[in-house]
């Protein structure tokens, strides 16, 4: 299920918009009844193993579960990393967000979040796969 999104320039690295993704993140429900203002962890691969991105979910309480640069090696990236993978995997399946035809950013933005929301009712109902005779819904 896709928490944020966010757009941003082609040439920017992932890191400067770290901040702002996990900024993002709308309030978790408890199990029981509150809400908490942050995730309890976040993972994130190599590519944002910088300090800022390490002091930034210090001081917000976040456990960082970053790769380090050099130490860890890439076949234990997908442990944890494979839901956010598989998601985006899942977002590139949506042909208007593979290839952007539209120049407007805020098209683009709304056309991602229709996909957000179309996996996440697909997500929650079960329905990945249409039964047999039935329309399948896309877009």
């Amino acid at each position: 299920m896709v928490l944020s999104l966010l757009l941003g320039a082609a040439n920017r690295p992932d890191q400067e918009l770290f901040a702002s993704v996990l900024d993002d993140v709308p309030m978790v429900a408890t199990p029981r009844g509150g809400r908490r203002c942050r995730p309890e962890k976040a993972h994130a691969d190599k590519g944002y193993d910088y300090r800022h991105c390490r002091q930034y979910l210090a001081r917000r309480g976040i456990k960082a579960r970053i790769a380090r640069k050099g130490v860890e090696p890439s076949d234990r990236l997908g442990r944890h990393r494979w839901k956010a993978e598989r998601t985006i995997a899942w977002l590139g399946g949506c042909r208007r967000l593979r290839i952007r035809y539209e120049r407007a950013c805020e098209r683009f933005y709304a056309f991602g979040m229709l996909a957000c929301c179309r996996l996440s009712f697909n997500r929650y109902t079960g329905r990945t796969t249409p039964p047999p005779g039935q329309p399948v819904l896309a877009w």
